[in-house]
């Protein structure tokens, strides 16, 4: 589907974190609709080094690219000498998804050099080359905030959260000097996400437990948890909206209709034809999120973006996908 009226074919493009789940999803997007273009995919790739919750730092893989036809650079966007290749480029769109993105990360330093320091690098290459520049912001911003969640009323609080603030502010100041658009995703699931682990959505991981005959487990009173669940095309769709628009500022990227916990395990076995007992158990978490819903009205607004895809034909089309992945870890 065109999501936007610019001719991407013949333009340079830079997809920070390429390797990862939305970046990947733009590489194929632009190769697939826009063959003349030329995508530069800068990413650090995984190397084994976790987090000290245990989660992977990085979590771009190869996989996500196999296919792929364009340039890959293997590069941090905390290493200078890393950045410094991309030099050789002159960028007409960047999209920059790189970024250490769990909301669990606790090493203040470390999130805030990787999201925070790099960002400044990427305004200036923008700058120099007369770039667009999307970023991914998150809703992470908003903290446990009441829904609707709205542009303008934040209150991060994990490192993670305040990163993205933080880039929001930055963003705000360069807003005369280049045309430069956050984003910030609710919560994405479909194509791609698997190599994201223990922070992939609860769509893929449900239907993994499903798939392995055994019961959904979800959080007591999941029918009372709701989130605002977005699927990738709707994403991609946002990120080519923004291109186009006349407007910097800060966008949220959601439905504006959010589904429960419980919806999730219900559409996952209607789809894949089972019918077995939730198995609910405690939430650990203090202080958890209980509802969110982005508000989009600003969205529609200035980048004319509209949510296409329902959770139930989300899931429908991504059904497949978790299928073939399931199956892929059975011969593991």
């Amino acid at each position: 589907m065109n999501h936007s009226n610019i001719n991407f074919n013949n333009k340079t493009i830079l997809i920070t974190g390429g390797a990862g789940f939305i970046g990947s999803n733009l590489a194929f997007y632009f190769q697939n609709n826009y063959p003349e273009s030329h995508i530069v995919i800068f990413d650090c790739f995984r190397n084994g080094k976790l987090l000290s919750n245990g989660n992977l730092q990085s979590f771009g893989h190869y996989k996500n690219l196999i296919g792929f036809k364009g340039d890959v650079i293997c590069g941090n966007i905390n290493n200078k000498k890393d950045i410094a290749t991309l030099s050789d480029f002159k960028f007409d769109y960047i999209f920059h998804q790189a970024a250490i993105s769990d909301t669990r990360a606790y090493n203040q330093e470390l999130v805030f050099q990787t999201n925070i320091n790099s960002f400044y690098d990427f305004i200036q290459i923008a700058k120099k080359n007369n770039s667009t520049l999307i970023y991914a912001s998150s809703a992470a911003t908003y903290g446990s905030l009441p829904s609707p969640q709205k542009i303008g009323v934040e209150s991060p609080e994990n490192p993670y959260g305040y990163s993205k603030f933080a880039m929001d502010q930055i963003a705000y100041r360069f807003r005369n000097d280049i045309q430069v658009i956050g984003l910030r995703y609710f919560n994405v699931y479909g194509n791609k996400e698997f190599y994201k682990g223990k922070t992939s959505s609860m769509v893929i991981q449900l239907g993994h437990q499903i798939l392995s005959n055994k019961p959904p487990k979800l959080f007591k009173g999941s029918d009372k948890i709701f989130r605002d669940f977005i699927f990738i095309d709707d994403v991609i769709q946002a990120n080519l909206k923004a291109c186009q628009s006349k407007s910097n500022g800060v966008f949220n990227v959601g439905t504006g209709l959010p589904r429960s916990f419980q919806d999730i395990a219900d559409l996952l076995q209607l789809e894949l034809g089972t019918e077995m007992e939730t198995d609910y158990f405690l939430n650990p978490y203090e202080g958890y999120q209980m509802h969110t819903q982005a508000d989009i009205t600003l969205t529609k607004e200035k980048l004319g973006f509209k949510p296409i895809i329902t959770l139930e034909s989300g899931i429908k089309t991504y059904i497949p996908e978790i299928k073939r992945l399931h199956k892929s870890l059975e011969h593991d």
